[in-house]
């Protein structure tokens, strides 16, 4: 059975893979699909081996431009320092920001064994490419299965069920304003947002007039992506965002079958996370009791995340409201809208 969580960014998937991490059967996939270029992640002809290997050890570059400029991305996990082979904001391989570095402590080691593992490999379509390295993980590190969970990843629900026609799918969603919210806080996420709804500088400046928008430009403290990276957008191109997600991700679950779709409130997996996660297992068919796993995933649960939809100035909230109510009412979750508590 392939098992693949999917999600809005910051909705809680992080968290979640790494509590299914806990299960030594499983090896969680962290962040594979979202950053491999759009256009031939899922090719359908015959790619070969070098192909494949090229586009898993490609950068990201709205990762890279965020990086260079000095912000940090929590969820890359690569271990930047004296022993690590890249520097803090040079271009690194998508596949080793989070994915390599969350299953091995030596992960350019690991990754030169996938590139080998890559580059051998005869001509095939895409997916059989991404189902052969997962097995190999699989194998490489005694586990019995994958789950493969990238953020954002609801987005092309429609493309992951063509691909993986047998799959499960398991979406966790939060609520759509404190998702938004997050995003806006998240420098990985504001830029590519900003860019791609047109949101203007503090200063008021539409993007056009900016100059050009390249993501490989020099830093400077007046270059264009620099400047929408220090502006702090209205919050409602980030529910816009979140919102057109959610819906594509909606029209695409009309095609699964039931018993290969779930779903699970983050709010609940962190207000009762063993029962949450034993209701995922027997969805997913893991042994719930594997070596006290769900213990230990339970552990991970820091607390509830403190909100920041109750601190928006009351217009700002209205016009946040009022653009993720399509993807809130799929979600059953419209019913509180415009109360100040989580919905």
């Amino acid at each position: 059975m392939d098992r693949i969580i999917v999600g809005s960014g910051r909705c809680g998937s992080t968290l979640l893979s790494r509590m299914l991490a806990e299960n030594p059967d499983a090896l969680s996939v962290f962040e594979y699909f979202n950053g491999l270029d759009i256009a031939t992640r899922f090719s359908v002809g015959p790619v070969t081996g070098d192909a494949f290997a090229a586009l898993i050890s490609a950068e990201q570059p709205f990762v890279t431009a965020v990086l260079r400029r000095g912000y940090e991305v929590a969820e890359i996990t690569y271990p930047y320092g004296r022993s690590a082979r890249y520097l803090p904001g040079a271009p690194l391989p998508w596949i080793l920001l989070s994915m390599l570095p969350r299953l091995t402590d030596s992960p350019d080691e690991l990754f030169d064994e996938v590139m080998t593992f890559a580059r051998s490999r005869e001509s095939a379509s895409m997916i059989e490419h991404h189902r052969a390295l997962f097995d190999w993980l699989v194998a490489r590190f005694d586990r019995r299965f994958w789950i493969e969970r990238s953020g954002s990843s609801i987005d092309y629900l429609a493309d992951l069920d063509q691909q993986f026609p047998k799959a499960r799918f398991l979406h966790i969603h939060r609520d759509g304003r404190e998702a938004a919210l997050s995003m806006r806080e998240h420098h990985a996420y504001r830029l590519p947002i900003s860019l791609m709804y047109g949101a203007p500088t503090d200063a008021g400046v539409p993007l056009a007039e900016l100059g050009p928008l390249d993501l490989h430009a020099e830093p400077t403290d007046r270059d264009p992506i620099s400047q929408v990276l220090t502006s702090r957008p209205s919050a409602h191109y980030f529910g816009q965002y979140w919102n057109d997600q959610i819906l594509r991700g909606d029209a695409a679950r009309a095609a699964i079958a039931p018993e290969r779709y779930r779903e699970v409130r983050f709010e609940d997996l962190i207000a009762d996370p063993q029962s949450e996660l034993a209701a995922i297992a027997a969805f997913f068919e893991i042994d719930a009791s594997r070596g006290g796993w769900i213990e230990r995933a339970a552990a991970l649960v820091g607390g509830v995340p403190a909100t920041r939809f109750p601190d928006l100035p009351a217009e700002e909230a209205s016009m946040l409201s009022e653009v993720v109510r399509p993807g809130l009412e799929r979600q059953g979750r419209a019913s509180k809208l415009g109360a100040n508590d989580n919905i």
